[in-house]
């Protein structure tokens, strides 16, 4: 049984929550990246929190062991491996309130940036 099937809302709604971020972020250069968010934080070490976050989420709903997602030295890569990470996540079919929570994370993300 896949749990995400019984409820495709939960992925769309990841799917819409990423889309958001990478549409907000998409096309910001270094200096942007590097300023700083909430919690004196640079932006983009907050985003990548969040990429570390939903692939912590995925590794789980797999039965892997959690990996260190890299931190590139570029941080325009940093929205593509968020949709790389969350695509994971979706395709691993986890339960429903794990891809809500996974959105959450990302709104509240968004919210901060």
């Amino acid at each position: 049984m896949n749990p995400a099937a019984d409820d495709p809302a939960s992925a769309s709604e990841l799917d819409r929550a990423v889309e958001q971020l990478v549409r907000q972020v998409g096309h910001w250069q270094s200096p942007r990246w590097a300023a700083l968010a909430d919690g004196n934080v640079s932006r983009a070490d907050l985003v990548h929190r969040l990429v570390q976050e939903v692939a912590n989420l995925a590794a789980d709903a797999e039965g892997q062991p959690r990996r260190t997602v890299p931190r590139l030295d570029n941080d325009l890569a940093l929205p593509d491996q968020l949709r790389v990470v969350a695509a994971d996540l979706v395709a691993a079919a986890p339960a429903p309130e794990v891809l809500a929570r996974a959105a959450a994370e990302v709104t509240a993300t968004r919210t901060a940036l």
